[in-house]
Parts: C-alpha cells; sequence; structure tokens
C-alpha cells in the first residue's frame, strides 16, 4: 500500500496547524481545511491573489515551476513570496498569507496589471538625498500664495529635470524640500557619484533661477543638501486620490537628519560615511564632522566633500 507524505503548514495570522499531502499545493492545503485563501485566477497560477511569504522552511518548498516563475520575474518577488496555487512542500513551513480581503484583491489587481518590476515593492540599496531651500522661509513670510506656489512649481519643475537627467527620481516633495533617489533603475556604475552631479547640477541651475527671483522679488535662494546610501523600501504608494513611487524605511530618516546637520555646520553638502565611501576615491579630500542627529543615538560621522 502506498503512503503519501504529509507536511505541516503553520498558518501565521490564523494561528493555526494545517497538513498538506507532498502532491497537493500550499493552497489546496489550507482551501481543504476552509480557510478562505484569496485565488483571484482559481488557482491557475495567472496572477497574485494567492500568494504567501514563506516565513520559515523556504528550504522546504520545491523550486518554482515555469508558470510562478513568470509571475515572480515579471513582479520581482523576493525569494520567499511564493505562490500557493503552484507550490508543493517536501517539508513543514510557516507561512503568511499576503491578500487577506477585497480591498487586497484590488489592490493587488491593480498593481499587477501595471506590469511593473516593483509593482508590489521590494527592498533596494539606494543612494537618498534630501534638499531645502535657503532663504525660503523669509520668502514665504513676504509674499502671497499665489506667488509662493508658482515659484515652488517653477523651481521643482527645473530641479526635476536636472534629476532626471542624471538617473534619479523625485519621490517626495513637502514646501521647500525635495527627496529624491537615485539608482532605481539600476543602470547607473554609481548611484551616490549621480547624486552629487545632479545636486551640483541643481546649484547651476539655480544661478540663473536667482536672477529671475532677484528681479521679480528682490531675493535669491541656494540648496542645503545631504546623501545617504542604504536599503529602502521601494513601492507604489495608492491613496485613491493620489498614487506615487515612494520609498520609505529609517535610512529616509536618516538622510533628512543628514540634511538638516548643514544648518549646524554651515555647509551646503553632507554626505554619510555610507555615502562617502562609494565616491571617496573621486573626492578624496573632504572635511568631516562629528554629531549627533535628531531621533537617533549615538555619534555620526558626516563628510563635506572638497
Amino acid at each position: 500500500m502506498s503512503h503519501t507524505t504529509s507536511n505541516k503548514i503553520h498558518l501565521f495570522k490564523e494561528k493555526q496547524e494545517i497538513h498538506c499531502a507532498e502532491d497537493n499545493t500550499i493552497l489546496k492545503a489550507t482551501l481543504a481545511a476552509h480557510i478562505n485563501h484569496a485565488h483571484a485566477c482559481g488557482g491557475q497560477g495567472k496572477c497574485s491573489t494567492c500568494r504567501v511569504s514563506i516565513m520559515e522552511g523556504i528550504e522546504n518548498c520545491y523550486p518554482k515551476n515555469e508558470l510562478e516563475l513568470l509571475i515572480a520575474t515579471k513582479l520581482n518577488f523576493p525569494e520567499e513570496i511564493r505562490l500557493a496555487c503552484q507550490t508543493k512542500l517536501k517539508g513543514d513551513v510557516l507561512i503568511r498569507r499576503m491578500v487577506s480581503d477585497e480591498l487586497d484583491i484590488d489592490l493587488i489587481s491593480e498593481q499587477f496589471s501595471e506590469d511593473s518590476e516593483i509593482a508590489l515593492g521590494r527592498q533596494q540599496k539606494l543612494a537618498i538625498v534630501f534638499t531645502d531651500i535657503v532663504n525660503y522661509t523669509s520668502f514665504a513670510e513676504k509674499f502671497p500664495p499665489y506667488d509662493i506656489v508658482h515659484v515652488l512649481n517653477r523651481y521643482y519643475q527645473m530641479m526635476n529635470s536636472i534629476i532626471k537627467d542624471n538617473k534619479g527620481i523625485i519621490s517626495d516633495v513637502a514646501g521647500d524640500g525635495i527627496l529624491a533617489v537615485f539608482g532605481i533603475d539600476e543602470d547607473s556604475d554609481n548611484a551616490v557619484l549621480d547624486a552629487i552631479q545632479a545636486i551640483e547640477g541643481m546649484n547651476q541651475k539655480l544661478e540663473d533661477f536667482n536672477e529671475y527671483l532677484k528681479e521679480n522679488f528682490n531675493t535669491h535662494f541656494g540648496i542645503r543638501a545631504g546623501v545617504h546610501y542604504g536599503n529602502v523600501i521601494v513601492g507604489p504608494f495608492d491613496t485613491g486620490a493620489m498614487k506615487k513611487l515612494a520609498i520609505i524605511g529609517d535610512n529616509v530618516n536618516y538622510a533628512s537628519r543628514i540634511e538638516s546637520a548643514n544648518k549646524e555646520f554651515g555647509t551646503k553638502l553632507l554626505l554619510s560615511k555610507e555615502a562617502y565611501q562609494k565616491v571617496e576615491e573621486a573626492y578624496p579630500t573632504c572635511n568631516v564632522f562629528e554629531t549627533t542627529l535628531k531621533g537617533k543615538t549615538g555619534l555620526y560621522t558626516l563628510y563635506e566633500i572638497c
């Protein structure tokens, strides 16, 4: 008599243990256990709504078949994300279902339809740049809202063009601040060098802009910038009314704190240690500062390239 091996699936959210025959998929096992496991395409491997995160036991999953490889490649799944409708087991696993309800299904379906490499989000090491405008506060206090909005839009458009020319994108703007990242498309030999070249280009463009500001508003701007290099989470964030590619994570906050430190040292551009190490050969001469950063513990070494 033949005997079918049964493996255990531990369900993280449900705090439940079920069994899965070796010739069954994870999806068949969860449905047989009456788990409301979303599978919009009916388990045909044509969508990603049944996807699960293998929290423990990834080595106990059989390799991806052709159907799963197609979607995993298309959506840039990390190794631990698997399609439940295609994944079979050779040992015990701990899983977390990624799609729980109709809103999840709608979001995943919309993301999947965009055919984006980062539709579901990914972790990536990038150059993160924060800039703000010197003299912006005094300008904003003197002029009406129309002028402020007009000037900022003119500034953003000019700087966006330079950032794009240097292989970067603007992830967010807030008041006079710009958050830009370099290295997302991975077509750069050195994302930090791209970032520095973009900042240099922004300062050059600012000279022309300052002529416009002097003529029309009798003022001028400067730019302060902070650069860090580290891992962030990249993904499309959607509020319904607004959709954008954004980055999140502690390293984003770190870059913001570095930018703010310019005020303390009277500098215009500061780099973290991680960022400076990427361009040390190109800029061997630098000024070095040690400081505390708001919201972070310990001392941090910052670099002003010369």
